[in-house]
């Protein structure tokens, strides 16, 4: 697939490393033009005020807005989650409100805090650096994996979004679920992928 991946700020490079190793098509969004040929797209960590506000400078965020609403498949990773959360807390702060969930900025500690962790569900490898914390997930949105307990790993159609970075590990099952599965799904009139219904699974 041609996958973009906003580069604004963040951690974009792993991101792009490890999609080219999986044989897709590259290409850093800095601008609006950069998606004009994208299938997919990456939204990476980092700060997600800076980021925020670079969207709206570079003028990416009516068109990210307009891709997602398109159906294109969609990973959002830490700060990239937080841009499309419904509703941010701890601090409040503005988003894009395309992601039916509650998010608690950096509720997994600062820097220092970090840490490596298996999932509970899928046995996932995780990252987390200075990650947020899903506080309340929407009637449509898929718990995919957890972390004790917790929501770390969310569907809602054609978005995936995780609290952690699964792209500094060397597990390629996020990108794999988001973009494989997408490419092997049925197109759209217009060209666009579809996601499969959602399976509505409870949050325990």
């Amino acid at each position: 697939m041609r996958l973009g991946v906003v580069a604004l700020q963040g951690d974009f490079t792993p991101h792009a490393r490890a999609l080219e190793r999986l044989g897709h098509g590259v290409r850093l969004v800095r601008r609006p033009s950069d998606l004009d040929l994208a299938e997919g797209l990456v939204l990476p960590g980092g700060e997600s005020t800076t980021q925020l506000r670079l969207l709206a400078s570079s003028r990416l965020a009516a068109p990210i807005v307009r891709l997602v609403r398109d159906g294109a498949p969609v990973l959002a990773t830490c700060a990239g989650l937080i841009l499309l959360a419904r509703t941010v807390i701890e601090p409040e702060q503005q988003s894009l409100g395309l992601l039916d969930v509650t998010v608690a900025r950096n509720a997994w500690g600062r820097q220092l805090d970090s840490f490596e962790a298996t999932s509970d569900l899928r046995g996932l490898p995780l990252v987390f650096i200075r990650a947020p914390r899903i506080r309340e997930v929407g009637a449509a949105v898929e718990v995919l994996d957890t972390f004790d307990g917790e929501p770390i790993l969310v569907r809602q159609g054609n978005v995936v979004a995780a609290t952690f970075h699964p792209e500094l590990t060397e597990s390629s099952a996020v990108a794999d679920l988001v973009f494989e599965r997408e490419s092997r799904g049925a197109a759209s009139p217009g060209g666009r992928r579809q996601a499969p219904p959602l399976l509505r699974r409870a949050l325990v």
